[in-house]
């Protein structure tokens, strides 16, 4: 039987909704989207790790692999990656503490056999017994990869130090120790649980197409009718996350990471029945504010705090825990006390005087703004985010619900703030060199566990708020009302309004998105941005100066809707302001006074220079394979380094010479810009007339700087070896194309297309050899290329590299065996996924901003490499493969490191490279655009 409800919807929404409940009780929400370039499909079950079998940790993330590995219907355990793969797709899936979620797109054509093959995971899996073996190994590597992770370690310790009787305490990841056993015996336990839990009346889907909702419908009742409904009712222990033996509590940690971060955290009842007033919303919004006078600013002023946010923690079927971060610094670590006291005080300046109609009112028309002018999201995201939604909130709220503030009812704002108190509070202090007597489990995290003090609980329960800390006042950047603007600008593509020597801007007024928004890019280049390791360090250092001189002036226009973001490129920094356009131009204004300023304080140098010195050095302890990412840049464009060596120069800038670099970075340069969305042509002619005047003031008209890349042309092997300290080994090949037309283009995205599902099977599902596998279409300085990469705890480099080898050889040898059907539409797939429709404004503006840096001026890339995409043949991918990938002697660069302590001989034949990075692309012949 059918049901229908309506589903609250924004103004802007274009798309047509329509809610059902099937026969067998699960719920659905169809989305007919016309502008869908690609099909979506998510389902969501309620089943977590907290329903995982004491006896078996992991076990609901290892069904949650297992039945993407064959059905009955589709037996071939790769044969849904390689269809999704081949048809322009995606999917994946995580598992939570309460849900599991899995999803997929493709292309509109195939939508209806991926329905097929999606809803047989729910229907009919296999749960074949050798791939039960090769699964499990795959969660260890998994979790093998983030044992040096502190998010992972940290999270642990918040596992350990919880009430053991409560689900939230297991281990939730799963590895060869908890998934011991023989294959058949672990798969009957699979089977088991996935009998037991997985119900038709436990889950909700979303499905997301073109197709109209008719057929939508259909589809839905044709492939999700099957799923059985056992009317399972989920039944949790009634007990508390952390009982009375837990609150109270400093926890110590000890990261492996430099850091120092406090949490001050809060335990309260599940509040998902506050969703509609959202009053812990409102509390939050009030306590993490950044204005002058606020909590972080008094900390800031103190030198005991840089960064604080409020609102987050973990949250469970009958738990949710308010938790306030800060990150601390050194100051700050020897006065916890007073920053828990403080923030004390502000909580009970809330209580007394910031529960007010017209705060609330603020926060709510905020967030009613981003409602109604929201712009859409892919399918596949969209699909997502409905599906997770259904198991919260009715039809009605499914797209609502977390904008949803209807008034302030003060009795419950009153609740929820009266039991932020000592009582239930527990502190965690993440920092080295501090005193521990714990190792944790499965992270081995060295941690220490207190209880509070009688002087500490005297000195937080006696307070009075102190008169340097006060609640914000009216927010000027908010709009009473803010409409788009409808115009019949002749052009479609941006086209240039204003050019001079040393500046050019680009304008394009947007008419198909309709929002009241736009994006304003700005590209600086300098030549004294990045022309020296040095100099790039001090461009980086003074963003990092610049943006945490800016958060007190520019708070409140991003709580209103606005943002910026300035990031570093190769020759110098990018600014991008975006949001409700009305106050853009104010919000350019004071980003524009403040990067002009040169009078830093000595006291936010040196600690802005200690935490960038701690991020920078951070780097050697994330996983070898995202440094070897980072490491590729670094050794192939000429003004790119590695991170430790702008640690190494970062230890003796001073303040005085980082305000002579700001002096000399804008003595000469070059602008380009980019002004999209609802700004009218003549709005953006003012406000480039009022840069080019602020340009002449302050800096003469320069080129724009050169972009170099080592070229790798007859260079044979290249080998870079990093040292890293982790217990997995890694291998990163990149392959360069020589030429940058759009020919090269599609050859080398054409090939990511067609061999990274199958790369992906043989290495990773197949033979084993660790949990991340992969590879990418990768161009750099617009020079086409692609890199197969791998991390594994237990395969050497050398033995990875033959591996790699092999599969290319033997790949080049079965392309032809391939139909012309499949290469059709692994070509399609590719095609769709080049020219699918931009779901909004954010998405538009970054493919027009890239055109330019591309000087793709007249922004018909896409089209040209689809053009070259539809005349390639399987023989001349043959071809390009074998001249290319697979000849003896061929061009590329291979990144290694080995894991720490392996003494075997892991030589990979090569020339080696240059250990001094910068005498290597010196003395090497260098692509310049």
């Amino acid at each position: 039987m059918n049901s229908e409800s309506s589903i609250i919807t924004s103004p802007n929404d274009h798309r047509q909704y329509r809610s059902l409940t099937l026969e067998n009780d699960l719920k659905i929400v169809l989305i007919e989207d016309k502008n869908a370039s690609k099909s979506a499909v998510s389902l969501t079950v309620n089943v977590g790790h907290f329903d995982d079998p004491k006896a078996r940790p992991g076990m609901a993330h290892f069904l949650e692999h297992m039945l993407f590995l064959g059905t009955e219907k589709y037996p071939d355990s790769g044969s849904f990656h390689a269809f999704v793969n081949q048809h322009g797709g995606n999917n994946n899936a995580w598992t939570g503490t309460e849900h599991t979620s899995f999803f997929s797109t493709i292309i509109p054509s195939a939508f209806d056999d991926l329905l097929d093959r999606f809803s047989q995971f729910f229907i009919a899996p296999l749960f074949d017994a050798e791939l039960v073996e090769r699964e499990r190994n795959a969660i260890d590597s998994e979790y093998s990869l983030k044992l040096k992770e502190d998010l992972r370690r940290i999270y642990e310790v918040s596992k350990e130090t919880s009430n053991q009787d409560h689900p939230f305490s297991k281990f939730s990841v799963g590895n060869l120790q908890t998934l011991a056993g023989e294959p058949e015996n672990l798969r009957q336990e699979l089977v088991s649980f996935y009998e037991d839990l997985y119900s038709a009346n436990l889950m909700t889907l979303c499905i997301v197409s073109s197709e109209t909702l008719a057929t939508q419908e259909k589809l839905a009742h044709k492939y999700f009718s099957n799923i059985k409904n056992k009317q399972l009712e989920k039944q949790y222990p009634d007990v508390a996350v952390y009982g009375e033996d837990q609150q109270q509590k400093l926890i110590k940690i000890i990261p492996l990471k430099k850091q120092k971060h406090l949490t001050i955290s809060f335990t309260l009842p599940n509040i998902e029945q506050y969703y509609r007033t959202k009053p812990l919303t409102f509390i939050s919004h009030l306590l993490g504010n950044e204005n002058s006078g606020s909590l972080l600013s008094y900390l800031k002023e103190k030198s005991w705090a840089n960064h604080l946010s409020s609102g987050g923690g973990i949250s469970g079927y009958n738990f949710k825990e308010f938790a306030i971060h800060y990150q601390l610094t050194d100051l700050g670590i020897e006065n916890i006390d007073e920053i828990v006291r403080v923030t004390l005080e502000y909580i009970q300046l809330i209580t007394a005087e910031g529960l007010k109609s017209w705060r609330y009112e603020e926060r709510a028309n905020l967030l009613k703004q981003a409602f109604e002018y929201q712009e859409p999201t892919k399918s596949g995201d969209l699909a997502s985010h409905v599906s997770l939604n259904l198991q919260h909130y009715d039809f009605e709220d499914v797209l609502f619900g977390d904008y949803r503030m209807d008034e302030l009812v003060e009795e419950e704002a009153l609740e929820l703030v009266s039991q932020l108190k000592v009582n239930k509070m527990r502190l965690t202090l993440i920092a080295l060199d501090q005193p521990i007597n714990q190792t944790s489990h499965w992270y081995s995290t060295n941690y220490a566990v207190d209880d509070f003090t009688i002087a500490q609980l005297v000195k937080w329960r006696d307070i009075q708020p102190r008169t340097e800390i006060h609640l914000p006042e009216v927010n000027p950047y908010i709009l009473e009302d803010v409409i788009p603007r409808f115009t019949d600008y002749a052009t479609e593509i941006p086209e240039v309004i204003s050019e001079s020597k040393g500046f050019r801007l680009w304008h394009l007024k947007d008419q198909e998105f309709q929002v009241p928004k736009g994006h304003m890019y700005f590209a600086i280049d300098s030549l004294h941005g990045s022309s020296s390791a040095r100099h790039a360090m001090l461009t980086r250092l003074y963003i990092e100066m610049l943006l945490d001189n800016l958060t007190e002036h520019t708070y409140a226009a991003e709580v209103a809707g606005l943002g910026y973001h300035i990031y570093p490129h190769q020759a110098g920094l990018t600014l991008h302001v975006s949001g409700f356009t009305p106050k853009q131009y104010k919000l350019l204004m004071v980003i524009i006074e403040k990067a002009r300023e040169r009078n830093f304080s000595e006291t936010r140098f040196k600690y802005i220079k200690r935490q960038l010195g701690r991020s920078w050095g951070n780097i050697s302890k994330t996983r070898p394979i995202s440094q070897l990412f980072s490491a590729l840049t670094a050794t192939m464009q000429l003004h790119s380094f590695e991170p430790l060596t702008f640690a190494h120069e970062l230890e003796t800038a001073t303040l005085d010479e980082l305000h002579q670099h700001v002096d000399d970075f804008y003595k000469a340069t070059y602008v380009e810009g980019l002004i999209y969305g609802d700004f009218l042509k003549k709005e953006a002619e003012q406000i480039s007339q009022r840069i080019t005047k602020l340009l002449t003031l302050v800096s003469a008209p320069s080129d724009e700087s050169t972009r170099e890349l080592v070229n790798i042309t007859n260079r044979g092997t290249l080998v870079r070896e990093l040292e890293i300290e982790h217990q997995d080994n890694a291998i990163l090949i990149y392959y360069q194309s020589k030429q940058t037309n759009t020919h090269k283009m599609a050859m080398f995205s054409l090939l990511n297309q067609a061999i990274s599902s199958a790369y992906f099977h043989e290495l990773r599902t197949q033979q084993q050899l660790g949990y991340v596998v992969g590879t990418n279409y990768l161009p750099l300085n617009r020079h086409p290329g692609i890199i197969f990469y791998i991390q594994s705890p237990t395969v050497t480099p050398d033995q990875l590299l033959t591996k790699i080898d092999q599969f290319l050889a033997d790949y080049a040898k079965t392309l032809l065996n391939e139909s012309e059907k499949d290469w059709s539409e692994t070509k399609q797939g590719l095609i769709n996924s080049i020219m699918q429709h931009e779901p909004n404004l954010k998405t538009r503006s970054q493919r027009l901003w890239s055109s330019i840096g591309n000087k793709d001026y007249d922004f018909t890339q896409r089209e040209k490499v689809v053009e070259e995409l539809k005349q390639i043949t399987q023989q001349d991918m043959q071809q390009f493969i074998s001249n290319k990938l697979t000849e003896v002697n061929c061009d590329r660069v291979v990144l290694t490191s080995c894991s720490s302590g392996n003494t075997m001989n892991t030589d990979i034949n090569g020339q080696k490279i240059d250990l001094n990075i910068d005498k290597f692309k010196e003395t090497s012949k260098r692509f310049k655009l």
